[in-house]
């Protein structure tokens, strides 16, 4: 009788998720008066490791049935006091969601005899079948069941993540929590002599009510289509069917990707990647929001999907001793972050604004400083009454998008904001009324800020074109703002502080010691005007991700232009009294410091660590 030999072989994922929980030690109060603070951060983190207790391979012979293949016992350390769940799903070639034992027949695959997933009991077709089982005298987690069944008896692998076991606390980090896997088929008398074999794919998350690990999405043949990739998200965006003059997109072309119109509170977004794992995948490529691409090989056929990368945040941009870490050279600090889009997550990370909650990926750029890697996204979220100074402002100046009673985030706000936040006034409106000034008797109502949404907070519906209000364009602000200037800026004199988070600024310009043009150099460029699209693309690349977001020509007509087509960045140096220089990008062409633009226009603002 032929004998059918059965491989089943395991993959065993595993996704760690740093979840920064400060522990606070005691305070304690000497007789002179000094007060000494001391904190320790105990990041949560989560492991699971198998180990083959006996193989997952048998030898059976054709029409019977045979359960306990193989046992691999697992064992997950978790100090996530929320604890942890275990998902599952088919991996087969590599693949997820392929739940089938891949046919070899006479030395070559054979897909027409691979075995589908069941419960690997007898019928008129071969299948398999996994079951899981808690390990005693451990921190047992509890097997879990969905609408197939419980998987603590045979059941069909899944085809897409499933929640298989639980474990609601922490566990000590010896014994941990530990489960088994094993396996069962059943063969058809029919079923072909061969080798047959699949992987099934393990992955936990924390904490326990974590939603599922990102999975693979469909594309469409000739078109990017963009995924938010975590079910948190918020946002919609849609496909991607042109190149950048208009054509239809075809292998080898080049494409200007859309920038993000996706948002995830307590995220950073750091651009795109070809893949969905991209956390765990040592082959995927990292895309800046709005780099110019060559069209991947194929695309025309199967198209690309492109998923966001979020980065968790670790803390507040107004931390400074976390600031200093991460940008420092020595032990947790974030490596310099290669040019060449590789996945090195190592050199990104994400702080939380204080002032609004508003989360930035933040990444070591070639100047070695730390950059936000997102447009700032500051609003005037406060109410009517707060400091209002000039009676002749009413609430009908609402409805064009801003608070006209708001004046800074400090001063009648230091309640709240004293601690993080540098003392600024972020908007002018006004010749004659105090702490409000305009250039040149130019009264358009310069105020902070312009909402890239057509004057309201509402991120677009949909993003179908690069001229769409993008959720990542960030907001628009006049010079006077981004420099925090109370007094003037018609005389080329500003304040010393920003708009930006305490221990932040605005970067220079016109100086290739600092700022933007010595980013520039050390990229590769001159800091000085370069006319060809390879400069440009080199700022929209992953890390350094500057957009085209345009500007506001008027806040008076509320007239947005360049969207798509062109990048304006404030820089924090004066020209002229009415100009400031600022770094502007084209598709052919970037000035990092050599233009200036009208300080009543708003642009977007970026904020670095020194100079």
């Amino acid at each position: 009788m032929k004998k059918n030999q059965l491989n089943i072989s395991l993959v065993v994922g595993f996704i760690s998720v740093s979840c920064a929980a400060p522990l606070f030690l005691s305070r304690n109060s000497f007789a002179d008066g000094i007060v000494t603070d001391v904190a320790v951060d105990v990041p949560a983190a989560c492991t699971i490791a198998g180990t083959v207790d006996t193989p997952h391979t048998r030898e059976m012979e054709s029409g019977t049935y045979r359960e306990d293949i193989g046992t691999t016992t697992f064992k997950v350390i978790c100090n996530d006091n929320s604890g942890f769940s275990v998902y599952a799903v088919g991996y087969s070639n590599e693949k997820i969601g392929n739940n089938k034992m891949l046919a070899t027949v006479s030395g070559e695959l054979a897909p027409s005899f691979d075995i589908v997933t069941g419960t690997a009991s007898s019928g008129s077709t071969s299948n398999w079948a996994m079951k899981l089982s808690p390990v005693a005298g451990t921190y047992a987690p509890t097997i879990l069941s969905d609408t197939n069944g419980s998987f603590s008896s045979y059941h069909i692998v899944p085809e897409s993540y499933v929640r298989v076991a639980t474990f609601p606390n922490g566990t000590d980090g010896t014994n941990g929590s530990a489960f088994t896997s094993t396996y069962a088929t059943y063969v058809t008398s029919a079923q072909p002599s061969g080798t047959y074999n699949s992987k099934v794919k393990y992955t936990i998350v924390h904490p326990a009510n974590e939603a599922a690990p990102p999975q693979p999405q469909p594309s469409t043949a000739g078109c990017i289509t963009y995924y938010a990739n975590a079910s948190t998200a918020q946002g919609t965006m849609g496909i991607q069917d042109k190149d950048d003059a208009g054509n239809d997109l075809a292998d080898e072309a080049s494409v200007t990707l859309y920038a993000s119109n996706f948002s995830r509170a307590g995220y950073g977004f750091a651009g795109w990647s070809d893949a969905y794992d991209y956390a765990t995948n040592p082959n995927a490529k990292f895309y800046g929001p709005m780099e110019t691409i060559t069209v991947p090989e194929g695309t025309t056929a199967n198209g690309l999907s492109l998923y966001a990368v979020w980065i968790k945040s670790t803390g507040s941009l107004q931390d400074a001793d976390k600031v200093a870490t991460l940008c420092g050279t020595g032990t947790g600090s974030l490596t310099q972050a290669p040019t060449n889009g590789t996945a090195n997550l190592s050199s990104v990370s994400a702080l939380t604004d204080q002032r609004d909650n508003q989360t930035y990926a933040i990444a070591k750029l070639a100047d070695g400083k730390c950059w936000m890697i997102e447009n700032l996204r500051l609003d005037n979220q406060y109410t009517v009454g707060n400091n209002q100074t000039d009676s002749s402002v009413t609430n009908a100046s609402l409805s064009q998008g801003y608070n006209p009673s708001f004046i800074g985030l400090a001063g009648p706000e230091t309640a709240n904001f004293d601690d993080v936040t540098t003392p600024n006034s972020l908007y002018t409106t006004e010749t004659g009324v105090e702490g409000k000034n305009t250039i040149s008797g130019d009264n358009q109502g310069h105020r902070f800020p312009r909402y890239n949404n057509d004057n309201t907070s509402q991120r677009a519906a949909n993003t179908t074109n690069t001229n769409a209000n993008t959720y990542s364009y960030g907001n628009y602000y006049t010079w006077a703002a981004v420099i925090a200037d109370t007094t003037h800026y018609d005389d080329g004199t500003h304040n010393t502080t920003s708009i930006c988070p305490k221990g932040w600024s605005i970067p220079q310009g016109n100086n290739t010691s600092a700022g933007f043009a010595k980013l520039d150099v050390d990229m590769g460029g001159t800091g000085a005007i370069q006319s060809t699209a390879e400069a440009s693309n080199r700022w929209r690349k992953y890390p350094t991700n500057f957009l085209y977001s345009g500007d506001f020509e008027s806040f008076v007509s509320s007239s947005a232009s360049y969207r798509g087509s062109s990048g304006f960045y404030w820089s924090s140096t004066t020209r002229t009294a009415g100009n400031s220089y600022d770094l502007r990008l084209r598709s052919t062409s970037v000035r990092p410091s050599t233009n200036s633009l009208n300080k009543y226009l708003g642009v977007a603002a970026r904020c670095v660590v020194g100079q």
